[in-house]
């Protein structure tokens, strides 16, 4: 068996093999065949992750309990960028006051294992590697075949590093990588407008977010000294960068939580830029432009995951800040609430997708918000389970786009189960899921979210602010049965409806694109009952020293447990009330008629039909103005600075204007120059 330093660099470095070759020789070599170097390089890595999955959980079930010791924690150095100062290389707090301290810049080049990086790297593979093989068939006819598997591999190389890398100075070099793929990825029909204007709107969006990170990422580094994730205080105490090491030395800098709260504030704008939290949240839905596969792949384990990780990975700040907790929660349950109104209405279904993906994202956000360890796990736990569900869900709106011609407005078809067997099957495992219906993957992650919130309301002076979120989360729950099943009865459900782009060729989709559907559809069903039931998602979370190290955890098993059973008969209550609604309701057309005409008569239904206008409001305030003053900037330009230097361009002009008249090339003429200059010559000393 391989040991944790091969196998956690052969997991980023198979995909970055594949993207070389695939970039080498796919447009003139392998051409149809350009998949095979991606799906290979990503089903190894896939297979590698799983061992290195293997391997942690055996070393942390063989390594003993040591007093202090807390989490696992396996770094592998690949270079150092520059020397350190032995100050910051110490296992024993510096007596040298903060300030006098020299800033030695030092980067080290390494590669994290903990189990929150397996966790991740093991579902941006697999899912990746289900999306590159459903490609092959959905992608047949592309023009743009072999540069489509070019730029997924290299998304996946980017993904993996990014998850991977143990300091904020790789992290943000692969959050940019990762942007730059999406964006790629996003406009790859880019002879499209519509596809274009949404690359660059994904950019250009998440580029706000980006300059928070960053100037997250300074202030890190000249508060603490230090931008790495890994180093450690005496008595093997794995925490995070130094935070550990300045607590024990200066505990007033650790505690006073000013500084810290504006790093996780400025963290946390970046990662709402990724992860498509309001107010940058509008990037996501224009996404739905490029090739449905790519949708899968971005809303289920990749990019918009990245600013669930980066939160959960700071934990320790966030500890450290104690306010900033609070605000990730607000954010997340205003988000998710705003995307699942929006999604009750729209009728593309991938947007409708695009909504929920923003509004689960939120519910992540809400369970990393509470601020405890039960909070953190049950936040990544809904990371995962979602990738399942999610990728199921836009890859079978892909196989419903590739059976109608391209046509994805659910208003335009109907009745597609006959047509399309086993996307319909599996497309109710990934709503049932989706909708937290109780046995489906989806509930269990929910669920402990909701029990997370409840207990931070019941033990925090924050009691009023959790209690509302818990509140919103539950409402939004029963929102998400209603758009989902609404969007899953118009599709599939009712009179059979063929757009005519489909013509004669509306039929199921090949194997190469079912399998992975199934596949996707058995672990949205069981994946999530099983780690429950054998807690084993949890537990082994809880050995990552970040998250080990900001753990609150109240002691209240008992108080937990009966929490546990109310919140489960809540959620199932929601689940089957909601799934009931909308089938009474989508079943009876003259029902949904009535209701429609009444929410537009409140002004409700254009609400949340326009996106509750919040494009037009940017469009307005933002965007425009913004025109305006670069229209202005250009006639500035062009009238005055252009005309300035035009006139000042124009006074040498003048004078090599003049004094060229004055050079005829006739010999005579300079003869009697010279007489006269000699003539005046004369005058001068004479007088």
């Amino acid at each position: 068996m391989f040991s944790v330093p091969v196998l956690l660099v052969l997991v980023p470095a198979l995909p970055l093999a594949a993207c070389v070759l695939t970039a080498a020789l796919g447009k003139s070599v392998l051409r149809r065949h350009s998949h095979w170097p991606t799906v290979a390089g990503i089903g190894l890595s896939f297979l590698v992750s799983l061992a290195l999955l293997a391997t942690v959980r055996q070393d942390i079930s063989h390594s003993p309990e040591r007093p202090g010791h807390i989490g696992y924690e396996r770094i592998v150095r690949l270079w150092t960028w520059a020397d350190v100062d032995d100050a910051y290389r110490t296992h024993e707090p510096s007596p040298q006051p903060r300030e006098a301290q020299p800033l030695a810049f030092a980067v080290d080049v390494s590669l994290r294992a903990d189990p929150l990086t397996v966790i991740m790297l093991v579902t941006v593979t697999f899912i990746s590697f289900l999306v590159a093989v459903y490609s092959i068939g959905y992608m047949h006819d592309d023009p743009g075949y072999w540069r489509f598997f070019t730029y997924i591999a290299l998304f996946v190389f980017s993904m993996t590093m990014l998850v991977s890398v143990s300091n904020f100075l790789l992290l943000y070099v692969f959050w940019e990588a990762v942007g730059l793929c999406s964006y790629l990825l996003i406009g790859f029909w880019f002879q499209k407008p519509a596809a274009a204007a949404a690359g660059k709107k994904a950019f250009l969006v998440n580029r706000i977010g980006d300059f928070g990170f960053a100037l997250g990422v300074f202030l890190i580094w000249t508060t603490y000294g230090t931008l790495n994730f890994h180093d450690t205080t005496s008595g093997d105490l794995a925490t995070f960068g130094v935070l550990g090491q300045w607590r024990l030395a200066h505990p007033e800098l650790f505690i006073s939580g000013g500084v810290a709260t504006a790093i996780c504030l400025l963290l946390f704008l970046g990662a709402c830029g990724k992860s498509a939290q309001f107010p940058l949240h509008i990037w996501l839905p224009d996404a739905m432009e490029g090739p449905t596969p790519v949708s899968a792949l971005i809303h289920a384990a990749t990019m918009v995951t990245a600013g669930v990780y980066l939160v959960a990975r700071c934990s320790p700040l966030f500890v450290a800040s104690g306010d900033a907790f609070a605000v990730v929660a607000a954010i997340g349950g205003f988000t998710a609430l705003l995307a699942a109104l929006i999604a009750l209405t729209q009728t593309d279904l991938k947007r409708i997708l695009a909504y929920s993906t923003i509004s689960q994202l939120g519910y992540m956000f809400l369970g990393l918000g509470a601020g405890t360890l039960v909070g953190i796990t049950a936040g990544m736990f809904h990371l995962f389970t979602h990738a399942f569900f999610k990728a199921l869900l836009f890859l079978g709106a892909g196989s419903v786009m590739h059976a109608m011609g391209g046509v994805i407005d659910i208003r335009r078809f109907g009745g597609l189960r006959h047509r399309l067997p086993t996307t319909y099957w599996t497309f109710l495992v990934g709503c049932l899921a989706l909708a937290a219906f109780p046995g489906f993957s989806g509930f269990f992650s929910k669920d402990e979210i909701l029990v997370a919130l409840q207990q931070r309301a019941l033990h925090t002076p924050s009691q009023t602010l959790y209690s509302i979120l818990a509140v919103a989360a539950s409402f939004t729950a029963l929102l998400t049965v209603i758009y989902t099943f609404r969007a899953f009865l118009l599709t599939f459900h009712g009179e059979e409806r063929i757009p005519p782009e489909a013509g004669s060729h509306a039929h199921e989709s090949p194997r190469v694109m079912t399998v992975p559907l199934i596949i996707l559809a058995a672990g949205a069903a069981v994946l999530g009952a099983w780690f429950f039931a054998t807690e084993g998602f949890g537990e082994f979370l809880e050995h990552t020293p970040s998250l080990a190290y900001a753990a609150w955890r109240p002691d209240v098993a008992a108080e937990a447990a009966t929490l546990h059973l109310k919140v489960m008969l809540l959620s199932a209550g929601i689940a089957v009330v909601g799934l009931a609604a909308t089938w009474i309701l989508y079943s009876r057309r003259w029902l949904v008629q009535q209701l429609q005409f009444l929410m537009k008569g409140l002004g409700l239904y254009q609400l949340s039909f326009g996106k509750f206008f919040i494009d037009q409001i940017y469009q307005a305030l933002i965007v425009a103005p913004l025109a305006r003053l670069a229209d202005a900037c250009a006639w500035v330009d062009r009238r005055i600075i252009d005309g300035l230097v035009d006139f000042v361009g124009q006074i040498p002009q003048g004078a090599g204007s003049l004094l060229r008249s004055l050079q005829s090339g006739l010999v005579p003429f300079y003869a009697l120059a010279m007489v006269l200059g000699v003539l005046v010559l004369i005058v001068a000393l004479l007088t």
